[in-house]
């Protein structure tokens, strides 16, 4: 597999943790700009995951997966206009259309045949998305607050928690898919299975799942003082972590054919 498709895929699996998590965030206690801004970020992340798919879809399932990114564009750019003018119920719908979206193309450009077991292949997206999304936004809500200090740090605080949960899942899911990798349902035909791949799966565990576990516990306990600030920094690292470890992660799914 080329690197094209897993990119693809990053972006489709973000843009529906991140809806998700934005929606899921009070607009009553976060100014409309936050919903706004990030909105443009994922209009961005859809333009590329357009591009590349126009130039690389030859499929159906990847030619629906590519008139989903440019209606994910088109909608991340209208929710945008939206927030601007703190229309917040259908500010909130837009979100809601822009998650679905998401997850539909990220389910749309996965390639089924190369999962052992197909509800494990669903439960990757869905863990995968949860767990980019809810850092990402927790990190992007920290770095809001050191624009407006004056907002309570009760949502801040409760993405922090769920960013918590959704690294447990995702680690139950990877789990579970080396279990299953391990008791017989292994690598498809031509996979090079050795101790380099074990050495990334070590990396991919020990960085992306257990090191972002860790960074989330430290923004946990820093916001106990409170210092934004310092949460803010822990959280890009959580965010660097989450990314290199859900790459590597898809990678290594490739040839294991199993969430690693």
């Amino acid at each position: 597999m080329t690197a094209l498709p897993i990119l693809v895929q990053f972006v489709f699996r973000l843009t529906f943790g991140m809806a998700l998590s934005m929606a899921a965030t009070p607009s009553s206690l976060v100014t409309a700009g936050f919903y706004r801004v990030h909105l443009w970020v994922l209009m961005g992340l859809n333009t590329f995951a357009s591009l590349a798919l126009y130039y690389s879809a030859t499929t159906p399932a990847a030619k629906a997966a590519f008139a989903i990114a440019i209606a994910l564009t088109v909608a991340s750019y209208v929710g945008a206009v939206i927030w601007l003018y703190e229309r917040k119920r259908a500010g909130w719908f837009a979100l809601m259309l822009v998650m679905a979206g998401g997850l539909a193309g990220a389910l749309l450009a996965t390639d089924w045949s190369r999962f052992a077991v197909v509800w494990l292949g669903a439960g990757d997206i869905l863990s995968s998305g949860l767990m980019m999304g809810t850092v990402m936004t927790a990190m992007l809500l920290g770095h809001w607050y050191l624009n407006t200090p004056t907002m309570v740090l009760a949502p801040l605080q409760r993405l922090v928690r769920w960013s918590g949960g959704s690294t447990l899942l995702r680690a139950a899911v990877c789990g579970v898919g080396i279990a299953s990798f391990l008791m017989g349902d292994g690598p498809g035909e031509g996979a090079a299975v050795d101790f380099t791949f074990w050495l990334f799966v070590g990396f991919r565990w020990l960085a992306g799942l257990l090191g972002v576990g860790l960074m989330i516990y430290m923004t946990r306990e820093t916001l106990k003082v409170p210092n934004t600030q310092s949460a803010t920094g822990i959280l890009y690292a959580a965010v660097i972590l989450v990314f290199l470890g859900e790459l590597v992660g898809q990678l290594l799914t490739v040839d294991a054919r199993h969430p690693m």
